[in-house]
């Protein structure tokens, strides 16, 4: 690593599993190891006492120790708490992804050196609020978390860097239109590029962040234990320990079918044991409605981005859940074009976060950027305000959806009476005109108003958008930006955020200098 530029760091913090890469000195991502010497390091964390346990060794205490062991916590970024008590306490979501982010930086410090500047990977329709909580993750792990990019986005920077893309003296300027499908273990998404030489943008977007390998292994478990109830009247799922080993082997089965046509599941509890073989064909029939939902999330993609599957040069295949048979086949019959899977779909996310991390770094330095990316939204976002005709409330959208990043936008809302001394302005994302379908993002209240101000007097709400999916809310009134705080919904503040940083990484929150 040159010891003019710090190491360029691009993590794929996963729901399952997770992979940090590094540029080398000639720019060439790099996957890390791990403590243990593997690529993938488990998202998973187990509250041993007072010890906390990351990786490997916290997946096998979900046979014995199922209710102290956190997985799947990137599910519930934005919420409160992670849904589960262990060891008598709840945690925020961001501080179980933060022990991950801080196994992740102590195992690879031991390669590279130390380092802080990182970029983390979000699936691409991520809301804010939960971008938000990602960027904390980071923080808490002790990072400085320089940017937050779309999984796809990255893969397709993988993919472009694999075929000479980014090479300086690269002449291929045709444009190329990919279609990347990731369907990783929690969540999944579907975005369509446009590569034109060496610039990445993204024409749309979507994607459920509900939806991965974890639902397919489900399946199993469910069709396993619902014949354990069949033979013996008993529901093994009823015991966490149980539940726990009974996952870990249907993921292998899962695993298993991918390269073999038949698996076999067994089954142990209260004394009694069954043995269940599984032929693919089998599991594709109880999972074909997973896969119909990712192939209509896909349809209605390509129809946003305005084009048809002849228009497609590629489609690219990331994530671990592509390498199950069904997929490949569901693409290939909706497509008539053979799925692209060149690009590891473990290793692909974390070396286009890398070749990110790269960019901003040389950009930082004053040098030329090697390529340039332009994301889409994945949510409209709105404000909550009455609407004069009806006096109902309603999503007054100002950044629509699949908008290209960075967008400004505003709008003019007016006071209801005379003299009114305050106003709420509550921001919400989402496609629906019902404030009650869409998700809260956060508000600010702005009190006192200056005085005798008279009815209908215009407010102006402006909305920043980030390349990151980070927004900034300004609000003017009779043409003056009034100062204020805005709130996000389930966030931790600011001196929470410090201590967490110091107790879960040992690092001190940032100097007013480097802030």
């Amino acid at each position: 690593m040159s010891q003019n530029r710090p190491p360029a760091v691009g993590i794929d913090l996963g729901t399952t599993y997770s992979v940090v890469a590094c540029l080398d000195d000639v720019n060439r991502p790099q996957t890390l190891v791990n403590g243990e010497g593997d690529k993938l390091t488990p998202s998973a964390v187990l509250f041993d006492g007072t010890d906390t346990v990351v990786g490997k060794e916290a997946v096998k205490a979900v046979a014995t120790d199922a209710e102290r062991v956190a997985l799947c916590a990137k599910l519930e970024l934005g919420s409160r708490m992670y849904d589960k008590v262990m060891g008598g306490r709840q945690y925020p979501p961001e501080a179980i992804e933060a022990w991950v982010l801080n196994k992740i930086r102590l195992d690879s410090q031991r390669q590279i050196g130390p380092f802080e500047k990182v970029v983390i990977t979000v699936p691409a329709y991520f809301d804010e609020t939960r971008r938000k909580a990602t960027q904390d993750a980071g923080y808490m792990a002790g990072f400085d978390v320089m940017d937050i990019i779309n999984e796809p986005t990255a893969a397709a920077v993988a993919f472009g860097y694999q075929r000479g893309m980014l090479n300086p003296d690269s002449r291929k300027q045709e444009s190329k239109k990919v279609l990347v499908y990731d369907l990783g273990g929690g969540t999944f998404d579907v975005t369509v590029m446009d590569i034109t030489g060496r610039d990445f943008v993204a024409l749309a977007t979507d994607g459920d962040v509900h939806l991965g390998g974890r639902d397919w292994d489900q399946r199993m478990v469910d069709y396993v234990a619902e014949e354990f109830v069949r033979q013996h009247g008993i529901d093994p799922r009823e015991d966490p320990n149980t539940s726990g080993r009974l996952w870990r082997d249907c993921e292998d089965a899962k695993r298993t079918l991918s390269a073999r046509s038949k698996a076999s599941v067994a089954c142990d509890y209260h004394g009694r044991t069954v043995r269940v073989e599984v032929s693919r064909e089998k599991f594709d029939e109880i999972t074909r409605d997973l896969l119909d939902r990712t192939a209509f999330t896909t349809r209605q993609t390509l129809q946003a981005a305005g084009l048809e599957w002849g228009q497609l040069e590629r489609i690219l295949l990331v994530g671990g859940s592509t390498r199950m048979p069904a997929v490949r086949q569901m693409l290939q019959e909706l497509s008539g074009k053979e799925p692209d899977h060149s690009v590891s779909p473990d290793e692909a996310v974390a070396h286009g976060a890398a070749l990110h991390a790269g960019l901003l770094i040389d950009e930082s330095l004053g040098k030329p950027p090697r390529f340039r990316i332009q994301n889409v939204n994945s949510h409209s976002l709105g404000v909550v305000a009455t609407d004069a005709a009806t006096s109902r409330l309603r999503n007054v959208i100002l950044i629509p959806r699949n908008s290209p990043l960075p967008v400004s936008a505003k709008r003019i809302f007016r006071t209801q009476k005379e003299n009114q001394r305050s106003i709420l302005v509550r921001v919400v994302e989402g496609e629906s005109a019902s404030p009650e379908d869409c998700s809260p993002i956060g508000k600010c209240s702005i009190k006192p108003l200056p005085p005798d101000l008279p009815v209908m007097t215009p407010i102006e709400v402006a909305f920043r958008y980030e390349v990151n999916g980070r927004l900034t809310v300004v609000v003017s009134v009779a043409g003056k930006e009034i100062a204020h705080e805005f709130q996000r919904e389930n966030s931790l503040t600011q001196e929470q955020l410090d201590s967490w940083r110091e107790y879960i990484s040992g690092v001190p929150r940032y100097s007013p200098e480097t802030e």
